[in-house]
């Protein structure tokens, strides 16, 4: 009998006299904590991602190619990755080499783009987290943690959530989800704080809105 046996048959001994499939479980926690509107849980995931060292912009759908395009040009970008799903009209003010996104491409590959741009699955105010599933606006995990540079389109307000239960509900687990709250950051024994480790070390973050918005670091 192999060891992986071997502790399977105590997980079924131990489990023997537990309830079946099928019983309910109690979920009394919080959904979410406090009783916000709508702008106010915008507001609050705006607060809560610059909390991490996320750069936060706002503006309309209709300013929103002119708005990466000047933060691609400030960033000094020469190319930007792209998800093949990502809407063509986003990017088309922003006059630099767009990438795709191949499989074939390796990390040295993906480590030389300046920037990528996204969209995303959900962003959860309370945690001031963006979640990505991996979908054809969004492209694989890899082109979001190899780059320096990461720029996510959030949809105001159809895409924000107050907490996480609230997220879970709108994602697939058995997608690659990604969560995601602020810039990629680790710290040594001295507790000094260094970006980019494992991910990306700059995050900018675009809360796209019907209405005009000015942007949250002016």
């Amino acid at each position: 009998m192999s060891s992986r046996e071997r502790i399977l048959g105590r997980v079924r001994r131990a489990l023997a006299d537990a309830p079946g499939e099928g019983v309910p479980v109690e979920r009394a926690y919080l959904r979410e904590h406090g009783d916000r509107s709508v702008e106010e849980t915008v507001e609050l995931l705006a607060e809560n991602l610059a909390d991490y060292r996320a750069i936060v912009h706002r503006c309309t759908t209709a300013d929103l190619p002119a708005t990466l395009a000047g933060m691609l040009a400030a960033r000094g970008a020469k190319t930007v990755l792209v998800p093949p799903g990502l809407e063509p009209a986003w990017l088309a003010d922003a006059g630099i080499e767009q990438v795709p996104d191949r499989a074939e491409s390796t990390p040295h590959e993906l480590d030389r783009v300046d920037s990528v741009v996204t969209a995303c699955a959900v962003a959860v105010a309370e945690t001031g987290t963006i979640v990505l599933d991996g979908g054809p606006d969004q492209g694989r995990r890899r082109i979001t943690l190899v780059p320096d540079h990461h720029i996510c389109v959030v949809r105001v307000p159809d895409q924000v959530v107050s907490s996480v239960p609230q997220a879970l509900e709108r994602l697939d687990p058995v997608r690659p989800l990604t969560w995601i709250s602020g810039p990629s950051a680790t710290s040594d024994i001295e507790l000094d704080r260094v970006e980019g480790v494992h991910g990306p070390r700059t995050l900018e973050v675009v809360l796209v809105e019907s209405q005009p918005s000015e942007d949250v670091n002016s």
